[in-house]
């Protein structure tokens, strides 16, 4: 018996795996925006219960302490109690703010990256600068987090591949989109492939940035050094 030949209205193989990637591309930008939630419910969690309770126990703490007979080994174990829970608090603000970075929210975009780069800059021997609009715009959460990520994400990378002394992170609006750079002055990309699948970090912001419209570069910064671009239109957001 002869197969039938393909009739002429099924669809195409071409037209098959792009409708798949265009799913799979939708499917994960929708995954990433749950996530994003999560962190952000897990981290205000984490204020509300865990951080509370610490600064009230603090507060106890510190009126038992005024009672205590002034015996050296009972002040010097309330000491060794105050010091634990002053431990504990910042190790919470550590995972909020390894969760969510809550300046995003509530002081908006550039107040979250010049944080950023500067205790970056703090803490590595690389001259970390911000260049930041004057205006204060007010962009969809989706919007600010993809900006944040591509920043902590850039950073990163210098930090790991570039071998550079100064990094600088550049946020600008021009009304119909908004771009993220990190351009550093290290050794360039040649250090590292940024299609590599195991390049999760940077994988993942491309998809943020197709979900939302928007488009994710990696090239040479002139002549020397690395530049890292997520451009993201602001009428029409297809992730809104």
């Amino acid at each position: 018996m002869n197969a039938s030949a393909p009739s002429s209205t099924d669809p195409q193989p071409d037209t098959l795996v792009a409708e798949r990637s265009a799913d799979l591309s939708e499917l994960l930008g929708h995954l990433t925006t749950c996530w994003d939630d999560d962190r952000r419910l897990l981290a205000r969690k984490l204020h509300d219960t865990l951080g509370s309770s610490m600064t009230a126990l603090t507060m106890h703490l510190a009126l038992l302490t005024q009672q205590l007979p002034q015996e050296k080994v009972l002040q010097d174990r309330a000491a060794q109690m105050k010091q634990l829970l002053m431990n504990i608090i910042g190790a919470n603000r550590d995972m909020q703010l390894a969760l969510w970075n809550d300046k995003l929210e509530f002081l908006g975009i550039k107040a979250a990256i010049s944080e950023l780069v500067s205790e970056f800059g703090a803490a590595h021997p690389i001259k970390a600068r911000a260049s930041l609009p004057d205006d204060e715009a007010s962009y969809p959460r989706e919007v600010g987090v993809a900006l944040l990520r591509c920043a902590e994400e850039g950073l990163r990378n210098v930090l790991a591949h570039s071998q550079a002394s100064e990094v600088e992170v550049i946020l600008d609006d021009d009304g119909d989109a908004v771009t993220l750079t990190v351009r550093d002055d290290g050794v360039g990309p040649a250090a590292f492939d940024p299609n590599d699948q195991r390049c999760h970090g940077l994988r993942l912001l491309r998809e943020r940035a197709s979900f939302l419209g928007g488009a994710l570069s990696v090239a040479a910064n002139g002549a020397r050094g690395t530049r890292l671009t997520l451009t993201l239109p602001l009428p029409g957001l297809s992730g809104a």
